[in-house]
């Protein structure tokens, strides 16, 4: 053998798959941040609700949201291929307008208003994510907690205004999924339901609203009750919607037909989810049913990438918190006592987990 032949590379056989590999979706989610920042800027700004049903040019705009020239026509330009905007014509006499999405659900004179959500993303867990390492390694939340603050809900539970405010924001958020639960669930066969954790009463007023022969809740701490009374009496069920107040922790729950509990029990740890199950199940009568609305993770755990996030954000939130599978929520439920169980699809990445007693 020569000695060129020996100096002469080695190239190994490329499969044939590898033409089909493409790096282009890893990078794409490795800058997610960018468009996730840039749309949370934008509700931080008002852009949105500036907007409102108006067209405006970027000049315009631009003095509206007190912006400095530089940047301000790669973020609206950006807002537009993200989607998040239109434009009718290019340049500076282009104008901009939002999108019927938008319009819809980030313009805060909008009943229909979920910015709310974005605003609590931006402030608080989009710094609070980058601690997602420490959080994995140490199982420790990363929130306010680990700055010697009071976390979230302290906060908001200390002030009745800022309370308000954020459970109005929080409205937009649940909508669909209570309007797909009034929808797709048989109520015909119960006439009274409990929502516990009710907040400004929406899941229940939805329901009733949905189904006139039922009467229903909205059980929450106290300082709550005034913010429901004032949210449920805009209902056209207001006349069947009442309220009741307590500690779901330790006090019993009213009793009823169906027991609901709309995004609670992904805020606890095991034992008081299996605490609160138990309650549930106390106050249901025979034949009664408790319906966990949830981002449920599928029982595999390879598709509700959002469920499976949301169960992260728990763990940064709360350490010991976490979602969970609709297997999991039936073996807690059946060590409970209830008979049986089923899983009704809602909206996005929610479910509705029911168990029958």
């Amino acid at each position: 053998m020569s000695p060129n032949a020996l100096a002469k590379p080695v190239v190994a056989a490329i499969p044939a798959a590898a033409a089909d590999l493409n790096p282009a979706k890893i990078i794409e989610m490795g800058a997610a941040f960018w468009p996730s920042k840039v749309l949370l800027t934008a509700v931080e700004l008002g852009v949105f609700t500036t907007l409102g049903a108006r067209s405006l040019t970027g000049p315009e705009l631009r003095r509206a949201l007190g912006l400095h020239p530089r940047g301000v026509y790669d973020f609206l330009d950006t807002l537009v291929a993200l989607g998040f905007l239109d434009r009718m014509g290019d340049g500076p006499s282009g104008k901009y307008c939002n999108t019927p999405n938008t319009a819809a659900f980030l313009d805060k004179n909008q009943p229909t208003y979920i910015g709310g959500m974005l605003e609590m993303l931006n402030a608080r867990l989009f710094g609070y994510w980058n601690d997602l390492g420490t959080a994995l390694k140490t199982g420790q939340p990363q929130n306010e907690v680990k700055h010697n603050r009071r976390p979230l809900f302290d906060e908001l539970y200390a002030d009745p205004a800022q309370l308000e405010q954020f459970m109005s924001a929080m409205r937009g958020i649940s909508g669909p999924n209570f309007k797909a639960l009034a929808e797709k669930i048989d109520f015909t066969r119960y006439r009274t339901l409990c929502d516990v954790g009710g907040a400004t009463g929406q899941l229940a007023t939805t329901v009733a609203e949905r189904h006139p022969h039922l009467k229903a809740t909205s059980f929450d701490l106290p300082v709550v009750e005034p913010i429901a009374k004032r949210w449920i009496a805009k209902s056209s069920s207001a006349s069947r919607v009442t309220t009741a107040s307590g500690d779901f922790l330790k006090d019993p729950l009213p009793r009823a037909d169906v027991i609901t509990m709309g995004m609670i029990l992904h805020d606890w740890n095991l034992d008081k989810k299996k605490h609160l199950i138990r309650l549930a199940y106390d106050a249901l009568p025979p034949g009664g049913a408790f319906i966990a609305v949830e981002n449920l993770i599928d029982d595999a755990r390879r598709q509700n990438a959002f469920g499976l996030m949301m169960s992260l954000n728990m763990l940064i939130e709360f350490g010991d918190a976490f979602d969970f599978t609709g297997a999991d929520f039936w073996n807690w439920c059946r060590d409970a006592g209830f008979s049986r169980y089923e899983v009704v699809y809602l909206n996005g990445p929610c479910s509705a987990a029911i168990a029958y007693k």
